[in-house]
């Protein structure tokens, strides 16, 4: 169980460090947005649009591997701390 558990929890995060680059390409929910939240609209690409406009703009695949690299430390010292080694 614990092991599907993070295997969704993996899935999720891929999907969602997906969506906030710019590699998402689909088209799933209206224009709209997702659940009505403006800011999630169906093409994705949220670091982009959030530093439009800055200085960091012509940074972005850059600032996204380093949040990415990030978050996937952040969740592995999170999973190693959860699950700790058989002694």
């Amino acid at each position: 169980m614990k092991r599907i558990f993070w295997l969704s929890v993996a899935t999720l995060t891929a999907a969602i460090l997906f969506y906030v680059s710019r590699f998402w390409d689909f088209r799933l929910w209206s224009r709209d947005g997702l659940f009505g939240v403006e800011a999630l609209r169906p093409q994705g690409d949220l670091v982009a649009r959030w530093l439009r406009g800055t200085d960091l703009a012509p940074f972005e695949l850059l600032i996204w591997a380093v949040g990415a690299f990030l978050v996937l430390t952040l969740l592995q010292k999170l999973y190693d701390l959860l699950n700790p080694p058989p002694e």
